[in-house]
């Protein structure tokens, strides 16, 4: 994708808008038992982030396993972010696959409740690495 520094910074900021605006959905859809649409919020939350981060960086990838693989390669590589964040970011990404495609398969609450904390910690984590890029 090539952008100018002021696009870079216009879709950097609206992806992290996103982000923010993906996580307060899931805390209410949460809050309402809508365990496959928490699924996916929380899992968008993390991946509106990660484009943030790889426009930054004047990085792209065409798919969401694309992308994955881009942050796991340039920011566990350089120790901004752990094995374990990007474990969060897999798990999600594969309950959002199973809520929102599989037939006879839905999102637990046992599932899904337990990744807000997380989800918020990291998420704030990649907004201020976004900022430190």
């Amino acid at each position: 994708m090539s952008l100018s520094d002021e696009e870079r910074i216009a879709v950097v900021s609206c992806r992290i808008e996103k982000a923010q605006n993906a996580i307060n959905e899931a805390e209410k859809v949460l809050a309402i038992g809508l365990w496959n649409i928490a699924a996916n919020r929380l899992y968008y939350a993390l991946f509106y982030a990660s484009t943030a981060i790889l426009i930054k960086k004047g990085l792209s990838a065409h798919t969401h396993t694309g992308v994955i693989a881009m942050i796991s390669l340039h920011l566990v590589q350089q120790s901004l972010l752990s094995t374990e964040d990007i474990r969060l970011i897999r798990k999600l990404f594969s309950l959002r696959q199973e809520g929102d495609y599989e037939d006879f398969v839905d999102v637990t609450e046992e599932d899904i409740q337990q990744y807000l904390p997380m989800v918020k910690a990291l998420l704030d984590k990649m907004i201020d690495i976004c900022k430190e890029l």
